[in-house]
């Protein structure tokens, strides 16, 4: 059987660092083996996903519709090519995973490739369905809170930590050719593209990167609501990603809103004080 081509070489090793380098915790040591290794397993997809769209040679839309339909195979009850399809099955017929939030995730780095800029917000959040909003829907399924006023809960969250990642993530993404802040609050703040080049974040950007970051605290808040109505390990897993994206807000906040100079990354110790803080019900605004 011939793999299918994997620019990372996303051997167990280089996943595990991936993961380690994520700004929430991937799967709580604390959570039981199965969780955990279900967690992991669709980890391991979506980043490979995001691999090909961002790290692949040349064209990455043949990579990435090869792997779409490597999809399919798994789904259809074949045998996948790429290894980490091959280790997502058990946690397919454990959790009875459904197809289509993997292809949304397929779906928004075929966008990637094809859409540099982001006009308005609404059009920003449109993007975050289909590159964030299906991984807290699979993680839902995987505790077994498949319910659809969870899972509107949890796109709120969801959205609002992509759009956190890409105020955390300006500076690379303006490398790799793209900008997803909304080119209207650009506009808005008087920050021109090339602004974006510099070796530091003038007042017009911090201000922008600031805007930005309180709108997606804000959405995280709304999101809270899903904490309380989960339970057991599900909660406390969907914690965890609450308190990362709330520790990578405070983080952007101590950095000054400074995003180019360095890329602001969260403490072990603030994740822990905003998993407290987001268990409390605290908005994260507030503090």
């Amino acid at each position: 059987m011939t793999s299918l081509p994997d620019p990372a070489g996303a051997g167990d090793a280089y996943l595990r660092a991936k993961e380690q380098a994520e700004n929430f915790p991937v799967a709580l040591r604390i959570l039981p083996r199965r969780h955990r290794e279900h967690l992991l397993a669709v980890y391991d997809v979506a980043r490979v996903i995001d691999d090909l769209g961002d790290r692949g040679h040349g064209d990455r839309r043949p990579a990435l519709h090869a792997f779409d339909q490597d999809i399919d195979e798994l789904f259809g009850g074949g045998e996948p090519r790429h290894p980490v399809l091959r280790g997502l099955r058990p946690t397919v017929v454990a959790c009875g995973l459904d197809a289509r939030p993997f292809h949304d995730l397929v779906a928004a780095n075929l966008l990637d490739q094809e859409k540099a800029a982001y006009g308005t917000f609404d059009e920003l959040v449109g993007y975050c369905r289909l590159s964030a909003d299906p991984v807290g829907r699979i993680v839902l399924r995987v505790f077994g809170a498949d319910d659809p006023r969870l899972a509107e809960l949890s796109d709120r969250i969801c959205t609002a930590l992509q759009i956190v990642e890409h105020c955390q993530d300006v500076a690379e993404d303006r490398r790799n050719g793209r900008i997803y802040l909304p080119l209207e609050d650009l506009d808005q703040f008087g920050v021109r593209p090339t602004d974006l080049d510099a070796p530091r974040a003038d007042p017009s950007v911090r201000r922008l990167v600031r805007f930005e970051a309180e709108r997606a605290g804000a959405l995280l808040d709304q999101g809270l609501p899903l904490l309380r109505r989960l339970r057991g390990w599900g909660r406390l897993a969907v914690t965890g990603y609450v308190a990362g994206g709330r520790a990578t807000l405070y983080a952007l906040r101590r950095a000054d809103w400074d995003v180019l100079a360095r890329t602001p990354r969260p403490k072990k110790r603030d994740i822990l004080a905003q998993a407290v803080a987001a268990t409390l019900g605290q908005g994260v605004m507030s503090r």
